[in-house]
């Protein structure tokens, strides 16, 4: 994300004085809420408003960077140390084209 679009959503938050009410368990369930919005939207329908699709998914991001400053973490290094697990779990010589789950 671009550090202009996260200095926004800290704006958001300081100008509304809302950090007081980030904590890390209320953004983990503002996250889960959010994105099962963003799962409503296919609920009946593989073709979703994108309009709704993308309001949804901008809330779950949101969300998430505001979790990323309370925890003091970086969505590079979060993302990265992520991709170097699933790139030990899921070998592509293993798993390419195949859509299992590594124990199985």
């Amino acid at each position: 994300m671009k550090q202009e679009t996260i200095e926004r959503i800290r704006k958001f938050t300081t100008d509304r004085d809302w950090d007081k009410y980030h904590t890390p368990a209320s953004l983990a369930k503002t996250i889960a809420i959010e994105s099962t919005e963003l799962l409503e939207c296919y609920q009946w329908n593989e073709n979703a408003d994108i309009n709704k699709v993308k309001e949804e998914l901008a809330d779950v991001i949101v969300n998430c960077q505001n979790l990323l400053d309370k925890l003091n973490l970086d969505v590079d290094e979060v993302i990265n140390a992520k991709m170097d697990q699933n790139e030990k779990k899921y070998p592509v010589e293993k798993f390419k084209g195949i859509a299992k789950k590594y124990n199985e």
